[in-house]
């Protein structure tokens, strides 16, 4: 169906951080499935332990206890303030779970008959008809109305916005079962959340027994430099979504939930696919590997490096860029509104000096390569992205 409008790239295989197309030119990739194949392509770790999967067990459903399901989960409890996980297929998914799980929430908990969830405006949760309500961005919304009800939103990091908001839907009693935000907005413009913020949104939610639910779909699994964009935050939420990097560039979501939080029974919730065996041992080859290569001060290191280059871009090309944001190795270059290119020209562009950027808006280019990335390859994206700055200059 026509609903992407495609670059003019057909890639055929990729290795790391490259990939190739079908005229056997070789690009640099700082997309990685969009925040996706945090391994990089073709990983030789993954490559083993998929197909010693494939020759055991792929899917039998979850009608059944299915150990690579069981191992995965406890690994993610192991490594977050989680105490239950969920598995799915997608982030729209995991988000779509977490919006049930809130409303059953604010019925038993709060007696609440409608209850409301609260999301921040430029989010986005999904496109999945609750996940994309959710998604604080109208353009979403336009030509699949009506919407789902039961969603309201405040701007991103404005305290004083949001308790105005939570006042207004409380002033007749409880009506709020949660609040669902992402702890740094990636597709809204790669904008990180706010210490002082998130703060005091975790002590007003415990005040009002509101839970706190972050989508972790692309900054989760060490994609930050650590292994959940809430410990940026120096805070823990009632539970978290997961998706994209857990598996690798393969299809898995996941719910993670605290204990005093899970108020879903056999029966309220199910996936025929999700957490099925080769999901799960994509999941778990992730998370052994970044622990066994030590990715997560790569990232850190890596994301440092980038993050400096890309403000010695914004020194040399001051009429192009305003800055940059973001964490780890997820970080945005924001373009002046007035400097006459967009953040989607310039992805066009780099397609031309074999590099793979993504935009995050119109104003907004986003950098989110594997978790792997070495140093000389930040250096020569750095190198290929001056250029395209270069070609898009005045003379």
């Amino acid at each position: 169906m026509n609903t992407y409008n495609r670059f003019p790239l057909r890639l055929e295989r990729g290795s790391g951080c490259w990939v190739w197309d079908q005229d056997g030119r070789r690009f640099l990739d700082a997309v990685a499935g969009i925040a996706t194949c945090c391994l990089g392509h073709s990983d030789r770790a993954m490559r083993r332990a998929l197909s010693r999967q494939l020759g055991r067990l792929q899917h039998v459903s979850n009608l059944y206890n299915i150990p690579e399901q069981e191992e995965l989960a406890r690994w993610i409890v192991q490594h977050s303030c989680g105490d239950s996980v969920f598995f799915c297929n997608s982030g729209a998914e995991a988000n779509e779970a977490a919006i049930k799980l809130a409303r059953k929430h604010g019925h038993l908990r709060r007696g609440i008959e409608r209850p409301v969830i609260l999301t921040a405006a430029a989010s986005f949760h999904g496109r999945t008809l609750a996940a994309v309500t959710a998604t604080g961005q109208p353009k979403y919304h336009r030509g699949f109305e009506p919407v789902v009800d039961g969603f309201d939103y405040f701007p991103y990091n404005d305290l004083d916005a949001f308790q105005s908001l939570l006042e207004q839907h409380e002033a007749n009693g409880p009506a709020v079962a949660a609040v669902l935000i992402e702890p740094l907005q990636g597709e809204g413009g790669v904008n990180p959340g706010d210490k002082t913020f998130f703060r005091e949104l975790r002590r007003l939610c415990d005040a009002n027994e509101i839970l706190l639910i972050l989508d972790e779909v692309q900054v989760g699994m060490g994609r930050t430099g650590s292994w959940w964009g809430y410990q940026q935050l120096d805070i823990e939420p009632d539970a978290f979504s997961l998706a994209k990097g857990l598996g690798g560039g393969h299809a898995v979501g996941a719910l993670v939930v605290r204990g005093d939080a899970d108020v879903f029974e056999p029966g309220d919730h199910a996936s025929t696919f999700g957490g099925n065996p080769f999901a799960c041992r994509a999941g778990l080859t992730v998370a052994r590997e970044i622990e066994r290569r030590n990715l997560l001060r790569n990232v850190q290191e890596r994301g440092t490096q980038l993050q400096e280059g890309l403000n010695g871009l914004v020194s040399r090309y001051p009429h192009l860029f305003l800055g940059v944001r973001g964490w780890g190795l997820l970080q945005g270059l924001v373009l002046r509104p007035d400097c006459g290119v967009t953040a989607p020209d310039l992805a066009a562009a780099a397609i031309d000096h074999q590099l793979l950027l993504v935009a995050a808006g119109p104003n907004v280019l986003r950098m989110v390569p594997p978790l792997i990335i070495s140093a000389r390859e930040v250096r020569l994206l750095l190198k290929r992205l001056d250029a395209i700055c270069r070609t898009t200059s005045p003379t």
